[in-house]
């Protein structure tokens, strides 16, 4: 599928392994977090980078003791009523994770702010949908209503500092 990447799609260079695939030697590949548990030590073996797909209801918690190992954290949105993943974004940041941090699953257009501002890196998109679509969304508004993970100045605290600074 098409990512999300800035303000930009691109191709997705990764592979999902699906659970009893052979593993390749090389490439980068995506396990679930069953398949990581059961064949850890031959991912490792293998030359490519290792990406996992967290469910809604597998907590990054499950992985902190192989953070190191992952160049990729996949978190899914079942629905887009599901906002866990939008806190295990967080909570990666907050363990120290670098990689990079990709939204999939029911992604909406309108969440993409959130999405940014708790972390995600990249995102999936629909099949059909296009840079026009995407453009609209992450254009849609230029400064957060409140504080996030990111550094971005929500609109009061902008506000404040135009008042300041016209007294």
């Amino acid at each position: 599928m098409p990512l999300l990447k800035g303000r930009n799609i691109v191709e997705d260079a990764w592979t999902l392994l699906v659970d009893g695939l052979e593993i390749p030697e090389a490439g980068f590949v995506i396990v679930s977090l069953d398949r990581f548990t059961r064949d850890r030590d031959l991912l490792v073996a293998c030359s490519g980078p290792i990406g996992v797909r967290l469910s809604s209801a597998q907590s990054p918690q499950l992985i902190v003791d192989a953070l190191e190992v992952f160049s990729l954290i996949e978190l899914e949105f079942p629905a887009f009523t599901d906002g866990r993943s939008y806190s295990y974004a967080q909570l990666l940041h907050r363990l120290g994770f670098a990689g990079e941090i990709r939204a999939v699953g029911n992604v909406l257009r309108d969440q993409y702010l959130n999405l940014k501002r708790c972390g995600f890196d990249t995102l999936e998109i629909k099949e059909g949908e296009t840079a026009e679509d995407w453009s609209i969304a992450t254009g849609a508004f230029s400064a957060p209503y409140q504080v996030a993970y990111d550094t971005e100045k929500p609109i009061m605290s902008l506000r404040e500092q135009r008042l300041a600074a016209a007294s």
